[in-house]
C-alpha cells in the first residue's frame, strides 16, 4: 500500500497537479463578461492557456463560474511570505488507501501553494503534535464534516486565542459546498447546483469530474447547452481517466444534440492497443443518433451511424433495432425502406409501433385493407395508434370503385367508428354504402357523421344527396335550409338533378347532318382512344343471395352435378358461385331446376341467371331468369343487370345508337346510376353529339364524378379536332 501511495503521489506532482489542471476552464478565454452565473457585469480576469503558465499562475478552475470580483489565492501568495503547508490531511488519506480523496488534497494544495512540492512519501508525514487538531483532520478524513465544526467551536470556546489552520476551513468548505451541491443536483435544483459552482470554483477541477458531471447537467436542465457542452468538453480535453472520459460522453450523449455531442467525439482518443477509447459505446451512439432522427426530419445522421444500426438490426436480429430504421427512413419519407424495416420488425415482434409504422407505410402504398389488418390488435395502444388505424379505414372506404369487404371487417370498423365517434370514418362509410346503391344505408352515416362534426360540408352534401334518391323532398329541403350561404353545391342540388332528370330524358337525335370530315391526324387518334373508353365499370347486382356451402363434401372438387339431388345441387351452385367458378355454377343450378318445389327452382333460376351475367353471357342469363317465376324485386335485379351489361357490350362493340337504347329502356325500371349516365355521354360524344355530351357530363361532374369530368375534358379535345359538329 505504501509503494503504491508514493508513487500516486509522483504521478499526481507532474501530471494532475500541472497538466490536468492548467486548461483555463471550460469556456474561451477571450475575457469576455460574466454575467450567466455571478450576475456580475465586469471584465473576467484572464486565465493562462499552457499547463506551464497554470502551474504557476491562476488556480486550475472553470472560469465560468468563478467569482469575477474575487482576488486569487496565487496572487496574494506572491506578495506574501511562504505559508507552512499543513500536510495532515495528506497522511490521512494515504493511509486509508483512499487515493481519490488523496489526489483531490493534493491539487488543492497546489492551487493553494504553487511552489509546494507534495512529499515522496505521504505516509511518512510527522503527526501534528497537536491531538485535538489530528482529530478534526481525522474527522475530516471520514467524511464527518459537522463533526468538524462542532469541535472547531467546542474548542475555540475553550481556547479564544486558538484559530483553525485556514487549510482545514478551506478544506472542510469545499467539502460541503460539495455535499450541498450533489444533493442539490439529485433534488433538481439546477439553479442551486450552479450557484454553489459559482462560489466554489476550487470544486471543478478534474479531481472533481462528478461534480463537474451535475454542473453540466445543471446547465442543460435550465436550457443551456452550449454551457453543458463546455463542461463536457472540458473533462474530454482536460482530464485523462480512461473511464471518467468514457463515462463523461455516455452522460453528455443523454442531454445534449446529435451536431453538439459531434464536437465531443472529435476529442476521442486512441487507446495503446490501437483501439479507440469510445468504441465499447459506439452501438448505442449511433441507436442514439438514429433515434433522435426519428424525431427531426430535418437532421442529417452521418450515414455511417445509419449503417452500424442497420448492420446491428441485420445481425443482431432485434426488433428495436429495425423500429428505429424504419421511423427514420418513414421521417424521410422513404417509404419503401420503411416498410422493408417495419415489416422485419413486426414478423420479429408484433407491437404497437411496429404495427403502426407498419400501417403508414401500407397506407402510403395504397395497401389500406392491410394496414387495417395490421393495426386493428393494436388501435387502443395510443392516440396516435387509433388516428392512423381511422386513416387506414377512411382510405380504405374510400377506393374507387370500392373493394368487397368481408362482413366481419366492415363490422369491426363500423365498431370502431361508433366507439370512437370518428366523423371521417362515418363520412365515408356514407360514400361507401352510396358506391354499393343502397341510399338508405348512406344517409344513416352521412347523418351520424355530422353529430359527431356538425361542420363537415361533404357528409351533409352526402345526406342530401342520399335524401334526394330516397325520393325524401323535405330531407333535402331541410339539409339545404341548415346550410344556407355556406355550401354552393347543396344549394344547387335541385338544378343539377333536373340536368340529369332532363339528360336521361333525352331522345337520341333523328337526324345527323352530314358533313365532310378531315383526315385523322396522329392527334386525332390520340383523342380518338380517350374519348372512346369510358370508365363504367360492369354493374354491380345488389342483394345478391349468399349460400355457400360451410359443411358437407364442400365443391372444391370437380365432378358432374347430373348425379346430384336438386337441394344438393342448388347448394353446390352457390358454393361455386363464393369460389368464382360461374359456369360449373350454371351447370350445378341447371340440376336445381329440375326440384319439385316451385321456391328451389325460383332460386336456381335467379342463380343460373346471376352466373351467366358473372361470366358475361348476357343472352343466356336471359333466358335462364325466365325459367321460374321470380319475385319482383328479383326482376327488376336481373333486367337492370341485364340492359347494363348489353348497354355495355353495344357500346364496346362501337354499336352506340343501340347502347343508348339499352339505356332508355333501363331507365324505365332503375334508378339513375352515375356510372351509366357516363356510358351514355361517351356514347353522345362518339356519335358526334357534342351539345347532349356535354349537358350530361356537366350534371354529373358538378356532383364531383371525376369520370364525368375527364369526359367534360374528352368532348372539349375532341371539338377541337371536329369543330363543325354541334
Amino acid at each position: 500500500m505504501k509503494s503504491s501511495i508514493v508513487a500516486i503521489a509522483a504521478v499526481m506532482t507532474t501530471a494532475i497537479g500541472v497538466a490536468g489542471l492548467t486548461d483555463g476552464g471550460f469556456l474561451r478565454q477571450d475575457n469576455k463578461k460574466l454575467g450567466s452565473l455571478t450576475g456580475e457585469s465586469q471584465e473576467a480576469p484572464a486565465v493562462g492557456g499552457s499547463a506551464g503558465q497554470g502551474a504557476r499562475g491562476a488556480p486550475p478552475q472553470f472560469t465560468e463560474v468563478a467569482q469575477a470580483d474575487r482576488p486569487s489565492e496565487e496572487a496574494q501568495s506572491t506578495s506574501k511570505p511562504q505559508s507552512v503547508v499543513d500536510e495532515s490531511a495528506l497522511r490521512y488519506f494515504a493511509a486509508k488507501g483512499d487515493t481519490a480523496r488523496l489526489q483531490a488534497e493534493i491539487s488543492r494544495l497546489r492551487s493553494l501553494y504553487p511552489d509546494w512540492v507534495p512529499p515522496a512519501d505521504p505516509l511518512a508525514v510527522p503527526r501534528n503534535n497537536d491531538v485535538a487538531l489530528e482529530t478534526m483532520w481525522r474527522l475530516y478524513s471520514e467524511g464527518r464534516y459537522a463533526e468538524v465544526r462542532k469541535a472547531i467551536a467546542e474548542r475555540q470556546a475553550k481556547e479564544a486565542a486558538w484559530q483553525p489552520p485556514s487549510d482545514l476551513l478551506e478544506r472542510l468548505n469545499v467539502a460541503e459546498a460539495r455535499a450541498r451541491l450533489v444533493n442539490a443536483s439529485e433534488l433538481k435544483q439546477y439553479e442551486t447546483v450552479i450557484s454553489i459552482a459559482a462560489s466554489t470554483p476550487s470544486l471543478l477541477t478534474c479531481s472533481e469530474v462528478d461534480v463537474l458531471w451535475h454542473v453540466a447537467q445543471a446547465f442543460a436542465e435550465t436550457k443551456r447547452p452550449d454551457r453543458a457542452r463546455d463542461a463536457y468538453l472540458y473533462v474530454l480535453k482536460s482530464c485523462d481517466n480512461a473511464p471518467e472520459r468514457l463515462a463523461t460522453v455516455q452522460k453528455a450523449a443523454a442531454v445534449l444534440s446529435y451536431a453538439t455531442l459531434q464536437d465531443l467525439l472529435a476529442l476521442e482518443r486512441t487507446t495503446p492497443e490501437g483501439v479507440p477509447e469510445f468504441e465499447s459505446i459506439r452501438d448505442d451512439l449511433a441507436r442514439r443518433f438514429v433515434a433522435e432522427g426519428d424525431g427531426d426530419k430535418a437532421l442529417a445522421v452521418d450515414p455511417k451511424y445509419v449503417q452500424r444500426v442497420e448492420k446491428l438490426a441485420e445481425t443482431g436480429g432485434t426488433a428495436s433495432d429495425a423500429l428505429l430504421l424504419g421511423w427514420y427512413q418513414l421521417r424521410r419519407d422513404n417509404m419503401s425502406a420503411a416498410e422493408q424495416w417495419f415489416r422485419r420488425a413486426h414478423d420479429k415482434e408484433d407491437s404497437a409501433s411496429a404495427a403502426q409504422g407498419l400501417a403508414l407505410t401500407l397506407i402510403a402504398r395504397k395497401a389500406p385493407l392491410e394496414a387495417e389488418a395490421v393495426l386493428y390488435p393494436w388501435r387502443d395502444s395510443s392516440p396516435d395508434a387509433l388516428a392512423t388505424y381511422f386513416a387506414a379505414t377512411a382510405n380504405l372506404l374510400a377506393i374507387d370503385p370500392p373493394v368487397a369487404l368481408d362482413a366481419a371487417v366492415l363490422a369491426r370498423i363500423a365498431q370502431e367508428t361508433t366507439k370512437a365517434r370518428e366523423p371521417a370514418t362515418a363520412q365515408q362509410f356514407g360514400w361507401y354504402a352510396r358506391a354499393l346503391n343502397q341510399p338508405a344505408t348512406a344517409a344513416q352515416w352521412f347523418a351520424t357523421a355530422l353529430r359527431w362534426k356538425s361542420d363537415d360540408e361533404p357528409s351533409a352534401y352526402g345526406l342530401a344527396l342520399s335524401r334526394d334518391q330516397l325520393n325524401d323532398k323535405d330531407g333535402v329541403v331541410e339539409v339545404q335550409r341548415l346550410w344556407s350561404g355556406r355550401s354552393e353545391r347543396i344549394a344547387r342540388l335541385g338544378e343539377v338533378k333536373e340536368k340529369l332528370d332532363e339528360v336521361s330524358r333525352a331522345p337520341l337525335p333523328t337526324a345527323e347532318v352530314q358533313r365532310t370530315q378531315p383526315q385523322p391526324t396522329a392527334r386525332t387518334t390520340v383523342v380518338t382512344e380517350v374519348v372512346a373508353q369510358p370508365a363504367a365499370q360492369r354493374p354491380r347486382t345488389g342483394g345478391v343471395v349468399q349460400k355457400s356451402v360451410r359443411s358437407g363434401a364442400g365443391c372444391r372438387t370437380t365432378i358432374n352435378p347430373a348425379g346430384m339431388a336438386p337441394q344438393a345441387a342448388l347448394a353446390r351452385g352457390w358454393c361455386l358461385m363464393d369460389l368464382n367458378r360461374p359456369l360449373e355454377a350454371a351447370e350445378a343450378f341447371e340440376v336445381a331446376l329440375q326440384a319439385p318445389a316451385s321456391q328451389m327452382r325460383e332460386d336456381a333460376a335467379y342463380g343460373q341467371s346471376l352466373a351467366y351475367l358473372r361470366a358475361g353471357l348476357t343472352n343466356k342469363a336471359a333466358v335462364s331468369a325466365t325459367k321460374s317465376t321470380q319475385s319482383r324485386g328479383r326482376v327488376d335485379e336481373l333486367q337492370t343487370a341485364i340492359l347494363a351489361d348489353r348497354a355495355i357490350a353495344a357500346f364496346n362493340a362501337n354499336r352506340y345508337r343501340e347502347a343508348i337504347l339499352f339505356l332508355d329502356q333501363l331507365g324505365q325500371i332503375s334508378t339513375r346510376r352515375q356510372d351509366l349516365m357516363v356510358l351514355r355521354g361517351y356514347a353522345y360524344m362518339n356519335l358526334k353529339y357534342h351539345a347532349e355530351a356535354r349537358r350530361i357530363f356537366e350534371a354529373l361532374a358538378a356532383t364531383g364524378n371525376r369520370d364525368a369530368m375527364q369526359g367534360l375534358a374528352a368532348v372539349e379535345a375532341s371539338q377541337e379536332i371536329w369543330p363543325n359538329k354541334n
